[in-house]
């Protein structure tokens, strides 16, 4: 018998049935479920008197449509009143079924693809589902994690299961080691460079090699988490000692002797030596600079040391597409991207919010500081933490103080500026340094230019008042 990948391993355990054309259902381990998605598909219960098959299998949360300032006061006082209406809708219908809920102001609360892993939800070998596309987030434990639409939020809310074509194999090796400066979100990014926005379509991604085994969990869950950007359905990492010694002692993860069975069976999920893939790509991350985006796509990206290219240099179909992206951005052809003067400054979102991403950023402001720099005066940055755990814990470190003494604003946890669904938006026009995952035109506001970035090359951005290599304040 042939190798099986991890990705077929996960799959094989959770087939409850298959249909002659090819179609599975799989059962679902974790429903993760949120404001945005969920309303039509608990009304989509109601009208068909059906109720949530697996409550303790589903957990909410609100953060897309959360405001960043003055949660204590409840979302009585969200001034968005279709943000407020889903809120108030969440917290109903979970009440009415009997789900885990986080509400905003609670600790607990976050983004979701922040909590579950923090919370020991998040396990390996699971499936994982939930109505945002960056779901893919969660494979950094070993699981098949996947982003599905508002229906099939109801499927599942209904049946515990999920209906499904098996993907194909894919598997990225990151090999040698980077250089100071460059981390996850600059493997991601050059991924995707090389790749495409297309390029792992009707596939799951395998992420191995020296490289990944290096990267903490916070940083294989910006690399997972921005698989989806490459087109893949989602992105795993096999578990090992990384992810035991990240997931012990949380919330919900096993205990006692049910945590020496549990890590038995997640010593298991690898792919076998002589397991196939159906595409490979490899990638040694010795060579990559911090990366940076400077057109509308999350492939259209470079070195921080190199320039936005020239249409003149291209074919024509690329040239139109590349001459209507520097009109939006506002660049000039063949532009070094570090002359990008920036106005806003984004660090947060379900790529880069968690502790290891803030400690990144403060590192860079506090060094700025201690050269009595701080954010430049034309700059408006502000921080915004993954959950309110996130945030305490970066308040028992200081390293909040260290982001206010150097003018960026603190704020409270939610999704914040990724997706402009709440307060906190672009101007048209504005440029921002971010450190989310996406960049299409008016992602974070009507007119609103983003460009991509670590939350390093975020903070010494606002530092500096344009696009700069970090590594000048490392």
């Amino acid at each position: 018998m042939a190798g099986r990948t991890l990705y077929d391993k996960i799959w094989d355990a959770h087939v409850v049935s298959q249909d002659p054309g090819g179609e599975s259902v799989i059962y679902i381990d974790l429903h993760l479920i949120h404001e945005v998605t969920t309303p039509q598909a608990f009304a989509g219960l109601r009208a068909a008197h059906r109720g949530v098959r697996r409550p303790d299998r589903t957990l909410a949360v609100a953060d897309h449509n959360v405001p960043t300032e003055s949660q204590a006061l409840g979302v009585a006082a969200v001034a968005d009143e279709e943000a407020r209406l889903q809120l108030e809708t969440l917290a109903r219908n979970v009440a009415d079924a009997g789900i885990e809920f986080f509400p905003m102001g609670d600790p607990r609360n976050g983004i979701v693809h922040v909590v579950g892993p923090e919370q020991g939800r998040t396990q390996p070998g699971m499936t994982i589902v939930c109505g945002d596309s960056h779901t893919s987030t969660h494979g950094a434990f070993g699981a098949l994690a996947q982003g599905i639409g508002t229906s099939e939020v109801e499927h599942v809310l209904a049946t515990q299961t999920l209906r499904q074509l098996k993907s194909k194999n894919m598997r990225v090796t990151f090999t040698g080691a980077p250089a100071p400066g460059v981390g996850a979100k600059d493997f991601a990014l050059a991924m995707i460079g090389e790749i495409g926005t297309a390029g792992g379509t009707g596939c799951v991604i395998e992420y191995a090699g020296e490289a990944v085994r290096a990267l903490s969990m916070e940083g294989r869950m910006t690399l997972c988490n921005m698989t989806i950007e490459g087109g893949a359905r989602g992105g795993l990492v096999a578990p090992d000692e990384t992810t035991f010694a990240y997931m012990a002692g949380r919330p919900s993860a096993p205990k006692g002797g049910a945590w020496e069975l549990a890590l038995a069976h997640w010593r298991t999920l690898f792919s076998d030596p002589d397991a196939e893939f159906d595409k490979e790509v490899v990638i040694d991350v010795s060579r990559l600079a911090p990366m940076v985006t400077w057109g509308t796509s999350p492939e259209d990206v470079t070195p921080v040391t190199g320039r936005v290219p020239d249409p003149a240099a291209l074919g024509e179909a690329r040239a139109q597409q590349v001459r209507r992206m520097l009109d939006y951005m506002g660049l000039e052809p063949g532009q070094p991207i570090a002359d990008a003067r920036i106005d806003r400054v984004f660090i947060g979102s379900c790529t880069n919010s968690r502790i290891e991403d803030l400690r990144a950023a403060a590192d860079v402001a506090r060094r700025a500081t201690e050269r009595g720099r701080r954010v430049a005066d034309h700059v408006r940055a502000m921080v915004v933490p993954g959950s309110g755990l996130v945030k305490e814990q970066a308040e028992i470190e200081g390293l909040d103080e260290v982001f206010r003494r150097a003018g960026f604003d603190w704020r409270e946890p939610g999704c914040s500026m990724c997706l402009g669904m709440n307060p906190d938006r672009l101007a048209p026009g504005e440029r921002c340094a971010s450190t989310s995952n996406r960049n299409f035109e008016g992602r974070q506001g009507r007119g609103g230019r983003t460009h991509l970035m670590s939350p390093a090359m975020a903070a010494a951005a606002a530092i500096a008042g344009h696009i700069v290599d970090a590594r000048k304040f490392l």
